[in-house]
């Protein structure tokens, strides 16, 4: 089948390629998304990120699939306002997208038109935003048929509870009541047209009925975010939630607090408690500053803001979704404890 060829084909088919890439786009094309030459793909990168996408693309001619590739920075100035139209109306021909773009401050308006158009044909999407070398390397290269199958089996026991509690030694001390009509999500790397994924994959999550206590983030913070602060190891963040609403904010890092905060109250649900996870790629060994991988280690994290209405039900909405993320946690499940100091007590 002959692949059509956008402006930015040819130049990312000649990009030299760093062989060790080749396994993460291979389980991403072939494990993740289960791409066929039937199908259409739309890849969506920037500069700072081409050189993986041209592993991806690499891995797509071999399936000899049609995919249009669509630079950021030729299309818009950054950050941008809105996703380009071309590449929605390319999006609207498409059954796969893949979007591997570092993410830059005011841009989630324009990533949740993508997702938008996503949602509504049920295309089978990779988010992989802030991907990086290191992620190629570590949470691409997961066997993603294990990580699914420690998926199911917690997201089979979470459906039926009523109450998660996570504590850590560092100080977290959460609970989370359970909404029963609002649905769980598996979102383990094995991507279908039920609901979009990031990648690498691995959590479980839901909207809650409602979050109480302290929660200390010794991991990563989302968005861009992320990228700024990195690992907060050295500088944990701590915060306090009321009846699901963030009420304190406190860190050594006073940027940080004061960043984090302005963004949580971004509008009048930025600071809701939109989602609640549990990180079940058991294949990654640490946190390393990075929420694309971080929010997939084990334990749990949970998103401030947007809820992902349209797949578990909940009927509120914002503008903004950040993730917080921390380390080392025991997990109770109604009573029984599922987590110990970061670790699955069932076998997937």
């Amino acid at each position: 089948m002959k692949v059509p060829v956008s402006p930015l084909n040819q130049p990312l088919n000649q990009l030299p390629l760093d062989p060790e890439y080749t396994p993460g786009a291979r389980n991403a094309v072939n494990v993740c998304l289960r791409i066929q030459a039937s199908e259409k793909v739309t890849v969506i990168t920037d500069e700072a990120t081409k050189e993986i996408a041209a592993s991806i693309v690499q891995e797509l001619e071999k399936v000899g699939c049609p995919y249009h590739a669509w630079l950021l920075e030729d299309l818009a100035p950054r950050p941008l306002t809105d996703l380009p139209q071309e590449v929605l109306d390319d999006l609207e021909t498409s059954q796969v997208s893949i979007f591997a773009v570092q993410a830059q401050a005011n841009e989630l308006r324009s990533r949740m038109q993508m997702t938008d158009v996503v949602n509504r044909r049920r295309i089978r999407h990779a988010h992989m935003v802030n991907i990086n070398r290191q992620i190629m390397l570590e949470g691409m290269r997961a066997d993603f048929l294990k990580v699914d199958r420690i998926s199911t089996k917690v997201v089979d026991m979470v459906r039926k509870a009523s109450q998660i509690k996570a504590k850590t030694t560092a100080g977290t001390d959460l609970t989370a009541d359970l909404n029963p009509k609002y649905r769980w999500l598996k979102t383990s790397g094995i991507i279908s047209p039920d609901k979009w994924g990031n990648l690498p994959g691995g959590e479980v999550f839901t909207t809650p009925g409602e979050v109480n206590g302290t929660f200390v983030i010794d991991g990563v913070v989302g968005d861009w975010l992320c990228a700024k602060f990195g690992s907060l190891r050295q500088t944990p963040l701590t915060i306090q939630v009321k009846g699901n609403r963030l009420t304190e904010a406190h860190s050594s890092n006073r940027e940080l607090e004061e960043d984090f905060w302005r963004y949580t109250h971004t509008d009048e649900n930025s600071d809701l408690v939109g989602e609640f996870a549990i990180g079940t790629n058991i294949e990654l060994t640490d946190v390393i500053g990075q929420i694309l991988q971080d929010e997939k280690y084990p334990g749990i994290h949970i998103a401030f803001g947007n809820p992902y209405g349209a797949h578990t039900g909940a009927q509120w909405y914002s503008s903004t979704h950040i993730d917080v993320v921390g380390r080392n946690f025991n997990i109770w499940v109604d009573g029984q404890q599922l987590m110990q100091n970061g670790r699955f007590l069932i076998e997937p």
